[in-house]
């Protein structure tokens, strides 16, 4: 677009990565902010880059922290012998809004894929028994996304902990409530009767 200067392009092209955002919002969030919102703008830059240069992954359950023990980890309320294992820092989050998860995390960073050339080692698959281990762990909550690589990477986990005294549970998929059959997909129509639940007389 030749009204618009390559600096103006630059950052344009930057927002595109963030997930949802095409060419079209990224160009109005950028004159947005450089049209009278720039102190705004500035803080945004700010916030980002000290926490590029701040915020880690946690030792031990490898979430994102300000310290290398995340707050979590380090809640001793927090340890019940229950781990859970999610994808991303996003999926904890989800999970803590719900504020009925009271154990500690497990963050894979990703999920087994093959075929993009992801296996355990470019996971945190190789301190998640140590982690079980040295946690006290009694349980291991799986709450990962039903697909193919969800599925290939909750046996692996299950396979990991085969032959000991940990429990290996995981979060129930199927039909949403409010959901009706008529346009919920093939694949969650099948989980649901494969994960029924036998009601009481």
């Amino acid at each position: 677009m030749a009204s618009l200067t390559p600096r103006i392009e630059q950052v344009i092209h930057a927002l595109q990565c963030l997930p949802g955002v095409g060419r079209k919002t990224a160009t109005r969030m950028t004159l947005f902010l450089l049209q009278g919102h720039r102190d705004d703008a500035a803080h945004i830059a700010t916030s980002i880059e000290e926490a590029l240069a701040t915020v880690t992954s946690c030792a031990k359950c490898h979430n994102l922290s300000d310290a290398k023990v995340c707050d979590i980890c380090s809640n001793p309320k927090r340890a019940n012998g229950q781990l859970c294992v999610v994808e991303t820092a996003a999926d904890l989050v989800a999970i803590e809004e719900t504020v009925t998860y009271q154990g500690r995390y497990f963050v894979l960073h990703g999920l087994l894929s093959p075929i993009d050339g992801i296996g355990p080692d470019e996971l945190n698959l190789g301190t998640f028994l140590p982690c079980v281990r040295d946690s006290g762990i009694r349980e291991v909550i799986v709450a990962l996304n039903a697909t193919v690589e969800g599925d290939a990477t909750t046996h692996f986990i299950s396979e990991l902990l085969e032959g000991s005294d940990v429990a290996l549970t995981q979060l129930a998929h199927g039909i949403p409530v409010g959901g009706e059959l008529g346009y919920v997909n093939s694949r969650t129509i099948a989980q649901a009767f494969q994960r029924r639940v036998k009601l009481d007389a």
